[in-house]
């Protein structure tokens, strides 16, 4: 069974996503590294139920992306398109995380797919 692993927050603002989300819950963010504007997002400790994410960049309008952990972003991507939903971008190498893949369902809903790179587990 595959279970939602991760989510992203597209804010126009990301520095005032960041502010508002600290403020109001508590939550932990960091800008990330890499080469993109990317702020990880920690919402409590590791060994509470609950899952972590980031805020990025919008890059149109807001919304929340929740990212769900395959085996193979392939063969996920596979199953989405003959059960009606898209492929919305092609497969991404994140350099020490793994692959992504982002998705539409039937309703119109944007979601990822996730395969973490098995070296690094």
């Amino acid at each position: 069974m595959a279970r939602p692993i991760h989510f992203e927050i597209m804010a126009e603002d990301p520095s005032r996503a960041v502010k508002f989300y600290s403020e109001v819950f508590g939550w932990q963010v960091k800008k990330w590294d890499g080469p993109q504007e990317y702020w990880l997002v920690t919402t409590g400790a590791e060994e509470t139920p609950g899952i972590n994410g980031a805020i990025v960049r919008s890059s149109g309008h807001a919304q929340t992306v929740n990212t769900i952990e395959v085996d193979s972003v392939d063969e996920a991507a596979a199953i989405v398109t003959r059960h009606g939903g898209k492929v919305m971008s092609p497969k991404m190498t994140i350099p020490g995380v793994g692959y992504q893949v982002y998705c539409q369902d039937t309703e119109g809903i944007v979601f990822g797919l996730h395969q973490a790179d098995p070296t690094v587990r």
